[in-house]
């Protein structure tokens, strides 16, 4: 597959968050610069993407420098360490019984009410785009340019409203009969549903790469893109509660999937992991 410079750097950055929130997380959340070198190898990324990937994220403030046994090394900011915690909640979303979803965004805590933001202005278009993927993030849909409705009542969407200078009335209505079908509507549960059984078929064409006979270094690549391409439903999924949901949802039949074979990766990708760590 062709790379622009500027697409494998996105590359290089999406796959620098999913090692420090999936592997480096637990491991005292910092590598030197060539075990990064090391393991991002059989992602396909080359040694200057991961160093120019590393140095963009230090100017954003997800990674700081500091020094491993002597050698340069990078550790995760108490602000990413926040962020990738939160992510691996939703990213992890099986319950331990096997029920269904659960975590953070799950049916449990929900005030069955709709809580609706009313801007006072409506930003122009690159304001709003902007501010449409960090309210999507949070599980909030658009009903107009000037209103959103979520399911609970975020102080983070404050925060966000405040960064962008946005004002806005926040109201709290409870839910009535026609809430599945709102739900369905707004969110648009339809394609969503669709996206999840379009995964679901090339997950399993990937996980099928990775027999019983693989290799730690093999299983740790299958897992890294498995884990990648699944990351990109916490933009998609509001992470709805069970009761708002279709019968028969493919989200939860995607989520039970992918919880599996990452589960059934995770030892042989971390011993990948750790013979990174100590080679010197």
């Amino acid at each position: 597959m062709h790379h622009t410079a500027d697409s494998s750097l996105v590359h290089a950055r999406s796959a620098l968050f999913d090692l420090y929130g999936d592997h480096l997380r637990a491991r005292g959340a910092r590598a030197p610069v060539a075990a990064l070198v090391r393991l991002l190898a059989p992602l396909g990324v080359h040694p200057p993407a991961v160093r120019t990937a590393v140095s963009r994220m230090v100017r954003q403030g997800w990674l700081e420098p500091v020094r491993i046994d002597g050698q340069p090394g990078y550790a995760l900011t108490s602000r990413a360490r926040r962020r990738l915690d939160d992510a691996a909640a939703r990213i992890y979303r099986t319950s331990p019984d096997g029920t269904g979803p659960a975590g953070t965004n799950g049916s449990s805590g929900w005030d069955q009410h709709w809580h609706l933001g009313i801007l006072r202005e409506v930003p122009n278009a690159r304001r709003r785009d902007q501010l449409a993927s960090q309210l999507a993030f949070l599980g909030w849909a658009p009903l107009s340019d000037g209103a959103w409705v979520g399911l609970r009542n975020d102080a983070e969407v404050d925060q966000i409203l405040g960064v962008e200078g946005i004002a806005a009335d926040r109201f709290r209505a409870p839910v009535d009969a026609g809430a599945v079908e709102f739900a369905r509507r707004v969110w648009k549960l339809d394609e969503l549903g669709a996206s999840y059984d379009a995964w679901l078929i090339e997950a399993k064409v990937l996980v099928d790469s990775a027999g019983d006979d693989t290799t730690d270094e093999q299983a740790f690549a299958v897992r890294s893109e498995l884990v990648h391409e699944w990351r990109k439903f916490l933009f998609l999924d509001p992470g709805l509660p069970s009761e708002l949901l279709p019968d028969d949802w493919a989200g939860t039949r995607a989520a039970a999937y992918f919880d599996f074979h990452a589960e059934r990766l995770s030892p042989a990708a971390g011993r990948f992991v750790d013979d990174c760590l100590t080679l010197h």
